[in-house]
């Protein structure tokens, strides 16, 4: 091969290089800002969580196993109180992604009971003002390898771990059982408890883009547990719809639910919960 003949094969390989170069970056520019969703490195979501929650509780005391009390049955429910929420991923491969989420409730609840109310060593009296505040945080953290994989679409599944710590102060008229059963206390009482459950984390998510600036997602979450003094079950799951107005920048709505039943025997917490939350969210959504 002449000197020519070699020039002209190196040119030509250059030309196809900078074509398929080109091309590659006429084909990422392509993806529609919902499939950005599934393709960008990072995306949040931050928003208000309209949630309702349904609590029951019970602590043991001195002598005896207390029955469960109902918040919702004994002081009301809360429908319209309004937390915020905020998801953020990074995909630091195309199919491997680590994702957090944060989620905090705050309430505070009262009424006059018509019956006793026994939590732990602790009596209210009936016809007192009885009041509850509960303080709920919930962080996520997890680990998602997308196993179908497309432009438009993913399905994933999810390992990692689910924190929720719960914090009950219920304050009134009433007494306090000391040891031996005699009565400590008399008149204002109040009592504190709190409740951290580590959890881990199995699920599926998916994503679609159904059209190019419409975005649907789903996730489904499930486990038992009986380890450290926790023997229950949680569920967790969620659907959202997401319009991207930009390439960068999107809004949404999403329905969250969640469950969990425990039973506890540790030092700081001798009882069962059954707690749940389900709402509302309206979001905004950034893709970077």
């Amino acid at each position: 091969m002449n000197l020519a003949a070699r020039t002209a094969m190196v040119h030509g390989l250059a030309i196809g290089t900078m074509a398929l170069a080109s091309a590659t970056g006429a084909q990422a520019q392509e993806l529609t800002p919902a499939q950005g969703l599934l393709n960008e490195r990072f995306v949040f979501n931050a928003g208000l969580f309209l949630v309702g929650t349904d609590i029951s509780a019970s602590l043991n005391g001195q002598s005896s196993t207390n029955p469960a009390i109902d918040f919702n049955d004994t002081v009301g429910r809360s429908n319209d109180a309004t937390r915020g929420r905020i998801d953020a991923m990074w995909r630091f491969a195309p199919r491997h992604v680590a994702r957090l989420a944060y989620f905090n409730y705050n309430s505070t609840r009262s009424r006059v009971i018509d019956h006793d109310i026994t939590f732990g060593d602790t009596t209210f009296n009936a016809g007192g003002n009885f009041s509850v505040n509960t303080k709920l945080s919930v962080v996520e953290l997890d680990y998602g390898y997308s196993f179908l994989k497309q432009p438009n679409y993913e399905v994933a599944a999810d390992l990692g771990m689910h924190f929720t710590d719960m914090k009950l102060n219920l304050s009134g008229t009433g007494s306090v059982t000391g040891p031996g059963g005699t009565t400590a206390t008399t008149g204002a009482v109040s009592k504190d408890s709190s409740l951290p459950m580590p959890l881990p984390v199995i699920g599926v998510r998916g994503g679609w883009a159904v059209a190019p600036q419409i975005f649907l997602d789903a996730r489904v979450q499930i486990f038992k547990l009986r380890a450290n003094g926790y023997d229950g079950h949680w569920s967790d799951a969620h659907v959202g719809t997401t319009w991207m107005f930009t390439r960068n920048w999107g809004a949404g709505l999403g329905y969250d639910w969640f469950q969990t039943r425990v039973d506890v025997g540790r030092s700081d917490f001798n009882g069962n919960v059954k707690l749940g939350y389900s709402g509302l969210q309206a979001f905004v959504t950034g893709a970077f």
